[in-house]
C-alpha cells in the first residue's frame, strides 16, 4: 500500500479527529526473531494490544500519547518516545533480562500443564470452579437492554482499487475511507445495521426471549434476508463455555476445561482495574492448524471472574474465507461479586486467502448491554410468545428513537454510511451489481414491476436417459418476502422423448398465529422415484437423480408421474406441524428398459402397466430449537443445528377415484446433528417404515441408491437404483466431519487445511412373497425384486473435504452383498460447496 495514499487518508481523518495516535510496527529479539504475544501499550494508559505470530502490531487511540511501552516476560521493558501522532512500521528490539532469566518462564514454546509448576494453571482452575457463579448464571431470572451495531467494510483500499473499472462512476464512496484500530488497514464502510432488543431469560426453566424493539440499516431497511443473515453470522456466545461457535466452527475457548491440552498459559502481570486487583494471563495455541485463539485476559483475584478478554484466531486456524477474527469483551463490576458483560466487540476479515495484502471485507459487530434487572420471575407462557406479524414500525423508527436508545453514539464514518448508501441506490451501476448478487443468492431473476420472479435459473438445464437434454423455464409470484399466498410453476421439454412436462402449485396462509395453510397443485413429469425412502408430496419437488448428467451405469429406471395434491397444514404449537392431505397419482414406466407392470386379474391381458392411486396422508413433524425467519406463507430456516422428527401414516383406498389398491403405510424418520466439542460435527439419521397390504413395485419402498457422482446424504453410494426393494425397512446413516482435527496432526498435510469425513450407512428390509409375485409378470425387462433381509446391507466411506476450499471427495466401499449382479465394490463421489 502506497505511503502517499496513507498520508492522504490520515490527513483527511485528522481534519475531524484532532487528538489521535496511531502506531504500527514489529517486535524482535536480538537475533532478529519475531516475538509473538508481546505487550504494547501507550505509557500511562491501559490502552494496548499484543503482537501477532509474526511480531506485528497496530495500536490506535483517540487521545494523544507521547510514549509507547513494549514488554515481554523475561525481557527488558522498552520505552519508545512517539515524536508524532502517526508512526508506522517501527521496529523494536527487546533485550533479555539477565537476572530474570533464572526466575521467569519465557513466553515461548510449550508451557507446563501442571498447577504446581505454572501459576496461570492454578488461576485457570479457579475460573473453572467459579464460572457458574459468575455472570448471568448466578441469577434465577434476568433481563437487560441490548444495543447492537454491525458494519461491513471493504478493506485494503489502495489507488488501484479506487481507479478500477468496478467503481467507475461511484468514486464518491471513497470519501468515507478510514483506518482500522485493530489491523491498521484502510477500509471503506459499505453497510451498517443497528438493532435494539429487550432480552429476558430464566435459568430455572432454561428459557430465553428476545423482543426486537427497533432495527435500522443502510439502504436495506425491509430486507429480512440480510438482517437474518447478520443475526446468524454473529451468533451469541459465552466465553465461559468450553467451545465457542463462530461461522459454523467450534473453537476451543481459552477458558475451556480442555484448554490446558490446547493452549499454553503464562501469568504475565497484575494490576488494579476499576479498583479490582486482577491477574493478566497470556495464552497461545500448542499446535497450529486447529480452531484456536491467542490473546490474553484479566481475571479478578477473589471472584475469579473475567474483567477483560481479547481473542484473536490463529492465522493457521482451519477456517475458510476468514482471514482474521478478533474479539474483545469488557465486564463491568456491579458490586463486589457481580461481573456482567458491558461491551462486546467482534471483528472478522473475510477474504479469498490469508495473505497479508489480500483485499477483503471487514465484518464488525459491537454489542452493548445496559439496565440489568434480576430475579423478577415471569410465567412460562411468556417465553412461548411468537411474533406473527411483520411490524413495519420496528424497521422504521424515527431519529429521536435512535438518539435515545443508542448505547454508543455513531462516529462520523458510521453516519456517513447511511448518506452514502442513499446516494449509491440512485447509481445504475450499483443497481446492476446489487441485482446480480441477488440473482446468485436466490436463484431468481426479479421483475418487481409485475411482482414476478423468473427461475430457479439453476434448474434450467438437465439430462437423463429418457428425456435426453432437458430445458426448463418457470417462475413464481413475488410481492415481498412476507406474502400470504404464492403461486409457482414450470414448463419443461425433453429433446429425446419429445415431450413437454409442467407443474403448478399454490399455497395460502389463512391464519398467521396457527400458520393454517392450504396448498395444492398438479405436476406431469419424469421422475426417479427410487431416490428416497420417506415419501414426499411436494408437487414441484424433483430429486437430483432425475437429472444427473453423468451416472454410474444407466439411469433408465424412470417413471412418468401425474400427481395432483390438495391439503392443509397447521402448527398447533411452535415448531410442531400437522399436515393432512390427499393426492392422486398415475404412475407408468417412462423407459422401454424399465417395467412397472403388475398382475391384474381385472385387466383383459391379466397385466396392467399403469398404476392409478388415491392416498390420504397424515404427517406430524417436530423441529425442536428451530428458528425461522419471515412472517408469510414461505419462511426460511435461520439455523441448522436442530433435530428433525417426522412421522407419517398413509392410507391407499381403492374406493376413491377408481384406485387400484388398498394399503396402509407408516413411516418415521429422525435426523439429529451433534456438535462433538472440538472434534467436529456428527449427523445421524434413522428411518423406518412398513407397508400393510399387497402393492406393486411402483408403490413399494425402494432403498435409495445413488448412481450419480455426487455425495448425497441419506442415500447409498454403492447401490444402483432399485437394487433393493422393501415393504418393511430400517435405515441408519452416520456421517462425521472432523473439521480438520485429524489432518492438523499430520505434519506434511496440516498446511493444506484439509478436513476428514467418515461415514457409515446401513439398511435392513423385507419384502413379502405376495408383493414379489404381484410384480412378477414375465416382462423381459423386469428384474428380480430383492430385499436386504438375510443381513443388514452396509457401506462406509472416507472423505477429504476442503480441497481448494470448495471440493469434497468421498471414497465409498461396499461392505457386503458383493455377489449381487453388477455390484459396485468401490466408488468415488464428490460435491462442491462454500463453507467456512
Amino acid at each position: 500500500m502506497k505511503l502517499k495514499l496513507f498520508l492522504a487518508l490520515f490527513s483527511f481523518a485528522l481534519t475531524s479527529v484532532f487528538s489521535q495516535t496511531k502506531v504500527s510496527g514489529y517486535v524482535y529479539d536480538i537475533n532478529n526473531e519475531p516475538i509473538p504475544f508481546a505487550n504494547v501499550v501507550f505509557k500511562g494508559s491501559t490502552e494496548g494490544t499484543i503482537t501477532n505470530e509474526e511480531g506485528r502490531f497496530y495500536l490506535e487511540s483517540d487521545e494523544t500519547w507521547e510514549a509507547l511501552l513494549v514488554s515481554f516476560v523475561g525481557y527488558e521493558v522498552l520505552e519508545f518516545p512517539l515524536p508524532k501522532k502517526i508512526n508506522y512500521n517501527l521496529k523494536f528490539v527487546l533485550k533479555e533480562e539477565a537476572e530474570s532469566l533464572k526466575e521467569v518462564v519465557i513466553v515461548s514454546g510449550k508451557q507446563s500443564k501442571k498447577a504446581s509448576e505454572n501459576p496461570a494453571i492454578r488461576i485457570l482452575k479457579k475460573i473453572w470452579e467459579r464460572k457458574r457463579q459468575n455472570g448471568l448464571s448466578q441469577f434465577k431470572q434476568y433481563e437487560y437492554n441490548q444495543y447492537e451495531k454491525v458494519e461491513f467494510d471493504l478493506n485494503t483500499i489502495d489507488s488501484a482499487l479506487i481507479k478500477s473499472k468496478l467503481f467507475k462512476g461511484m468514486e464518491f464512496v471513497f470519501e468515507e475511507v478510514d483506518t482500522s484500530s485493530v489491523t491498521g488497514k484502510t477500509y471503506l464502510p459499505i453497510f451498517l445495521n443497528e438493532s435494539v432488543k429487550k432480552v429476558y431469560g430464566d435459568n430455572v426453566i432454561n428459557e430465553k426471549r428476545e423482543d426486537l424493539v427497533g432495527n435500522k440499516n443502510s439502504g436495506f431497511s425491509n430486507n429480512q434476508v440480510i438482517i437474518d443473515f447478520i443475526d446468524d453470522l454473529y451468533s451469541d456466545y459465552n466465553i465461559y463455555d468450553n467451545y465457542l461457535k463462530f461461522f459454523d466452527k467450534s473453537f476451543v475457548s481459552p477458558l475451556s476445561r480442555t484448554g490446558i491440552q490446547t493452549y499454553n498459559y503464562v501469568l504475565s502481570d497484575s494490576a488494579y482495574i476499576d479498583n479490582k486487583w486482577c491477574y493478566n494471563i497470556i495464552y497461545y495455541p500448542r499446535r497450529k492448524n486447529e480452531l484456536t485463539f491467542k490473546g490474553d485476559f484479566w481475571v479478578n483475584d477473589s471472584t475469579y471472574a473475567i474483567k477483560e478478554i481479547n481473542l484473536q484466531a490463529s492465522k493457521s486456524a482451519n477456517i475458510n474465507w476468514v482471514k482474521e477474527i478478533y474479539i474483545e469483551q469488557e465486564f463491568e463490576v456491579l458490586n463486589d461479586s457481580v461481573f456482567l458483560i458491558k461491551r462486546d466487540y467482534f471483528l472478522s476479515d473475510f477474504a479469498l486467502n490469508k495473505k497479508e495484502k489480500s483485499r477483503g471485507v471487514y465484518g464488525k459487530r459491537t454489542t452493548l448491554y445496559d439496565n440489568y434487572k434480576f430475579n423478577q420471575p415471569k410465567d412460562e407462557k411468556f417465553y412461548d410468545k411468537v411474533v406473527y406479524n411483520y411490524d413495519e414500525d420496528v424497521y422504521n423508527r424515527e431519529d429521536d428513537f435512535w438518539e435515545k436508545n443508542r448505547l454508543e453514539a455513531l462516529n462520523k464514518d458510521e453516519k456517513g454510511v447511511y448518506k452514502m448508501l442513499d446516494t449509491l441506490k440512485t447509481v445504475k451501476k450499483f443497481k446492476r451489481l446489487y441485482n446480480l448478487g441477488s440473482i446468485l443468492a436466490s436463484g431468481y431473476i426479479e421483475f418487481p414491476s409485475i411482482n414476478f420472479d423468473y427461475g430457479p435459473i439453476f434448474s434450467t438445464f438437465g439430462f437423463n436417459e429418457v428425456e435426453g437434454l432437458r430445458l426448463r423455464t418457470g417462475g413464481r409470484t413475488y410481492f415481498g418476502p412476507n406474502d400470504l399466498w404464492r403461486l409457482e410453476g414450470f414448463l419443461a421439454y425433453g429433446f429425446r422423448d419429445d415431450k413437454f412436462k409442467y407443474g403448478i402449485s399454490g399455497k395460502w396462509l389463512l391464519d398467521k398465529r396457527s400458520r393454517l395453510t392450504i396448498f395444492g397443485g398438479n405436476r406431469r413429469d419424469v421422475e426417479q422415484i427410487g431416490a428416497s425412502l420417506t415419501s414426499s408430496t411436494d408437487v414441484l419437488g424433483r430429486s437430483l437423480a432425475s437429472s444427473a448428467v453423468f451416472t454410474a451405469g444407466a439411469n433408465d429406471k424412470l417413471t412418468n408421474i401425474n400427481l395432483t395434491n390438495l391439503g392443509f397444514s397447521i402448527e398447533p404449537s411452535r415448531n410442531f406441524e400437522v399436515r393432512l392431505d390427499g393426492s392422486f397419482r398415475t404412475l407408468s414406466s417412462a423407459s422401454p428398459t424399465f417395467s412397472l407392470d403388475y398382475n391384474d386379474p381385472g385387466s383383459s391381458t391379466g397385466i396392467s402397466s399403469e398404476i392409478k392411486q388415491f392416498e390420504s396422508r397424515l404427517a406430524l413433524s417436530y423441529f425442536p430449537k428451530r428458528e425461522m425467519t419471515g412472517f408469510g406463507v414461505e419462511r426460511k430456516e435461520k439455523n441448522d443445528d436442530f433435530a428433525r422428527l417426522f412421522a407419517q401414516i398413509t392410507r391407499g383406498d381403492r374406493d376413491w377415484f377408481d384406485s387400484d389398491f388398498d394399503y396402509t403405510k407408516v413411516q418415521f424418520s429422525y435426523i439429529q446433528p451433534w456438535q462433538v466439542g472440538g472434534f467436529g460435527r456428527l449427523v445421524t439419521s434413522i428411518e423406518a417404515g412398513k407397508t400393510f397390504g399387497e402393492v406393486p413395485l411402483g408403490l413399494l419402498s425402494v432403498v435409495p441408491g445413488n448412481q450419480t457422482y455426487f455425495s448425497i446424504y441419506n442415500t447409498f453410494s454403492q447401490l444402483d437404483f432399485y437394487e433393493f426393494v422393501t415393504d418393511t425397512y430400517t435405515s441408519v446413516h452416520l456421517e462425521h466431519n472432523f473439521n480438520g482435527r485429524l489432518f492438523s496432526r499430520i505434519p506434511f498435510l496440516k498446511k493444506y487445511n484439509l478436513r476428514a469425513i467418515v461415514g457409515l450407512r446401513g439398511v435392513w428390509g423385507e419384502l413379502s412373497d405376495e408383493n414379489i409375485a404381484l410384480s412378477t409378470t414375465g416382462n423381459p425387462v423386469e428384474f428380480p425384486l430383492v430385499a436386504p433381509n438375510t443381513r443388514m446391507y452396509y457401506e462406509y466411506s472416507v472423505g477429504v473435504a476442503n480441497i481448494f476450499k470448495i471440493l469434497r471427495i468421498d471414497f465409498n466401499f461396499r461392505g457386503n452383498y458383493l455377489d449381487n449382479p453388477d455390484a459396485r465394490r468401490f466408488g468415488i463421489t464428490g460435491s462442491f460447496g462454500f463453507y467456512f
